[in-house]
Formats: C-alpha cells, sequence, structure tokens
C-alpha cells in the first residue's frame, strides 16, 4: 500500500536551497516512507508528541504524521538530527 506525500511550505523551500549532497539521502527516505511509513526500520514513534513519526537520512531528521484513512503522509519538518528533536519539545 502506498501513501501520498504532503510536504509543508517551509520543508519544501529548505529542500530547494540544500545541496544535492544533502538532499539525495531525505528524498530518497521520503521514497521508503512512501513506501511503507510504520516499517520500524525506516522510522518510529517520537515520544515527546503522540502521532509524530521520525525518520533518520544520514545527520537529518524528518518529522511527519501519517493519516490512514486518505492515506496520506504529512512531512511537517527537516532538519539536524538534535536539533529538530529538540523544537518538538
Amino acid at each position: 500500500m502506498t501513501y501520498q506525500v504532503e510536504l509543508a511550505h517551509q520543508v519544501e523551500k529548505l529542500l530547494d536551497r540544500m545541496d544535492r549532497t544533502t538532499e539525495r539521502p531525505i528524498r530518497a527516505r521520503m521514497f521508503q516512507l512512501w513506501q511503507d511509513p510504520f516499517d520500524p526500520r525506516l522510522s518510529s514513534p517520537l515520544i515527546e508528541r503522540a502521532g509524530v513519526r521520525k525518520s533518520r537520512a544520514g545527520d537529518w531528521r524528518i518529522l511527519f504524521t501519517v493519516s490512514r484513512d486518505v492515506q496520506t503522509i504529512y512531512i511537517a519538518t527537516v532538519g539536524p538530527g538534535g536539533q529538530v528533536c529538540r523544537r518538538v519539545r
């Protein structure tokens, strides 16, 4: 089962400004999440916020929510590992 992926406007802008070596692993991880966002090898629940999941792409983290009703993944934030998780608290 595949999901539709929606990016927050800030995430789109950030990805557009990134260099290719940073952007590629993030987009590759998004593609993997598109296929199965609940795969434990790809993502895990964020303990601090119910309903939010996190995924790692190199040194970067992707925070997202999944709507099973409409089969949509909403990518809310992308950023360097420690900084992204701290902002959520």
